[in-house]
């Protein structure tokens, strides 16, 4: 799963769905465009804004979508199988003038932790993709309103 949430842990786009065993990369291009979507029927000027990701979607191609779009791209670098020390030093340089805006992504994943709190999130018991959609819907709007309206 992958959803689109803001500093504060609220989702604040359509996310995308795929059984466990598919990877949240293959994810990405239609949460994003679900992103994009939605901004514009808000009229949200998302230029210049900064989408952070973590390493597993470090790539060229998600890197370069994301620019296209307007916006910053920040990615916790991947080494993979790179071996080269020139190519891993240029990695990190480009990475650490933003990596104080990354280690706010503790928000986001704190979001996905309140996600399992909710039995009916963490483990799908439904058949059908509408009702298994719905639920998602009602804990998101749960998490959103304890973010709001919840003890300071």
């Amino acid at each position: 799963m992958l959803c689109i949430a803001d500093n504060n842990g609220n989702i604040v786009a359509p996310f995308a769905v795929n059984p466990v065993n598919v990877s949240d990369m293959v994810l990405f291009d239609r949460s994003f465009t679900n992103l994009l979507e939605l901004a514009d029927e808000l009229h949200w000027n998302l230029l210049k804004s900064c989408i952070t990701l973590d390493a597993g979607f470090y790539s060229d191609f998600n890197r370069s979508i994301i620019r296209y779009a307007g916006m910053v791209p920040i990615i916790r670098p991947n080494p993979g199988r790179t071996k080269d020390p020139e190519k891993l030093e240029a990695m990190w340089n480009n990475f650490s003038p933003v990596a104080h805006i990354y280690k706010e992504r503790y928000r986001i994943e704190r979001c996905f932790a309140w996600e399992d709190t909710y039995r009916k999130l963490a483990v799908r018991y439904e058949k059908l993709q509408c009702t298994f959609m719905g639920f998602r819907y009602l804990g998101y709007s749960m998490i959103n309103f304890r973010s709001v309206f919840g003890k300071r």
